[in-house]
């Protein structure tokens, strides 16, 4: 099983309106939002000090802690995949809320010290540097295939699947590296965006 879940439910129909809306207002009206993240931002560094020090020492990560660093990971998820024209809702405020996209880390029993101090002193060379230059080539692809999205959702409301499923799986990437970088997992991230890190192929465009 996997520690890591991230999922976005597909919208069948999307708002025009709000695709407006969003593009000319969007910093405008997420402000409330990027204020709450920005100091939960701060705050969440803070506590991945402390349970950095708790995982060395006593090898778990504090639960209350642990819940707190998903919570902020899951509020910035909303905010991206609203923002990502991935969905119309506004996103909901809090680190406990109900939106159609879910960023879930099952809580580890143990966490390894080894792997936590191979993080700290080689994390640069084996994950940092094969993940970034793949995720630099897909943010490239990621702008290509939303500006296309934005014409698909102006002329149609509608989403097509495979761009959608290619922009939800750049953001699921983009979160199963976060969650392995604050500790959250041992698993290493996996090369794909795809849901549960499912090497399988598809069609169309790769999640």
């Amino acid at each position: 099983m996997n520690t890591v879940q991230v999922s976005f439910d597909y919208p069948e129909r999307l708002s025009r309106g709000i695709l407006l809306l969003k593009t000319f207002l969007g910093f405008i009206i997420l402000i409330p939002h990027l204020i709450a993240l920005f100091a939960l931002g701060i705050a969440a560094g803070l506590v991945m000090f402390i349970s950095w020090f708790a995982v060395l020492f006593t090898g778990k990560y504090p639960q209350s802690l642990f819940d707190f660093e998903v919570g902020v990971q899951d509020w910035g998820l909303r905010v991206s995949a609203y923002m990502g024209l991935l969905r119309d809702e506004y996103p909901v405020f809090g680190l406990e809320a109900r939106y159609p996209s879910r960023f879930q880390v099952h809580y580890p029993d143990k966490l390894s010290r080894g792997i936590l101090l191979l993080r700290l002193f080689f994390g640069w060379i084996y994950v940092m540097i094969p993940h970034g230059v793949c995720l630099l080539f897909r943010g490239i692809a990621y702008l290509a295939v939303t500006f296309v999205a934005w014409w698909a959702v102006l002329f149609t409301g509608k989403m097509p699947r495979r761009m959608f499923n290619f922009l939800a799986g750049t953001l699921r990437w983009n979160q199963n590296l976060n969650a392995y970088l604050m500790f959250l997992t041992d698993e290493y991230p996996p090369f794909t965006g795809k849901e549960n890190g499912s090497g399988s192929a598809g069609t169309g465009f790769i999640a």
